[in-house]
């Protein structure tokens, strides 16, 4: 069985005999413990190598692919401000002209939702 009591009369003299007189170190072994701290000192330890910083600016732009991928953003960005400004009246009508069709007048994308949208209103 395991014994229960936690109180140990044996080692108490012990214990106070330690808290009474508590451990000094002694002179040598201060002196080994200096020597041995001023010869890990004395090692030399390799210097880490410096890496450059690159600026945001830079990083983000390689981030985007370089000046390849900036050149296609600006000129897509410039696209789609140049068509968004002039409009377009009728895309249709640019295929028509170079394929010879004739331009459609309206183009029905979801056909059958003035049904939906008539229920969803209550019309």
């Amino acid at each position: 069985m395991a014994e229960t009591d936690r109180t140990d009369e044996r080692l108490e003299a012990f214990f106070e005999a330690a808290r009474r007189e508590p451990p000094v170190p002694t002179e040598a072994l201060l002196a080994r413990i200096h020597a041995d701290a001023r010869q890990v000192q004395d090692v030399a330890r390799p210097v880490a190598a410096q890496v450059p910083r690159v600026p945001l600016r830079a990083r983000l732009a390689q981030a985007l692919g370089g000046w390849q991928g900036l050149g296609g953003l600006v000129t897509a960005t410039a696209a789609g401000l140049w068509i968004g400004y002039a409009g377009i009246a009728d895309p249709a009508s640019y295929g028509g002209d170079i394929l010879g069709l004739e331009p459609i007048a309206s183009v029905e994308l979801m056909p059958g939702t003035e049904d939906f949208a008539a229920l969803v209103v209550g019309e």
